[in-house]
């Protein structure tokens, strides 16, 4: 029998990156049709959005907790919500400007849950999650790209 090794969280927010971005990719070209889901409407920039907002968030959220600092409250738009501008065509520029708004996020993602000890990894600095939970939360960022479904 052939043990397969588990993802670490930091190779497991990549490759939620990777995920979403090659699903959108498959969006290009489209009118911004929106669909809905979950009685909810998405569309890719929607996606794309969620995907960012995820990733900085709670980024921010652990890397004041830190330093001792209070992170203040979320404000991010929720998936709920899709703003005039979500509806607007997805292009491959747009495409492109998604690559560098989650890549360079979710690097950082990656170095910073390379730091930590084992034991570090699930403590929790401050109040809230421990870097465990939110690695594993963001993974569910797919969910608004799988949603809308590949094109091609």
């Amino acid at each position: 029998m052939t043990e397969t090794r588990q993802q670490t969280p930091a190779e497991a927010l990549v490759g939620m990156v990777d995920h979403v971005l090659a699903a959108a990719a498959t969006r290009t070209g489209g009118d911004g049709e929106p669909l809905r889901v979950d009685e909810r409407v998405y569309a890719p920039r929607v996606a794309i959005r969620r995907g960012a907002d995820h990733l900085v968030d709670h980024l921010a959220e652990l890397e004041t907790r830190l330093v001792g600092e209070d992170p203040g409250a979320d404000r991010w738009p929720a998936s709920g919500s899709t703003t005039d501008g979500d509806l607007a065509p997805f292009t491959a520029e747009d495409s492109n400007e998604a690559r560098s708004r989650l890549v360079r996020p979710g690097l950082i993602w990656a170095a910073r849950l390379g730091a930590p000890t084992e034991e570090q990894f699930d403590d929790s600095p401050g109040d809230g999650w421990s870097f465990r939970e939110p690695a594993s939360h963001l993974k569910g960022s797919t969910y608004y790209v799988d949603a809308l479904g590949r094109l091609s």
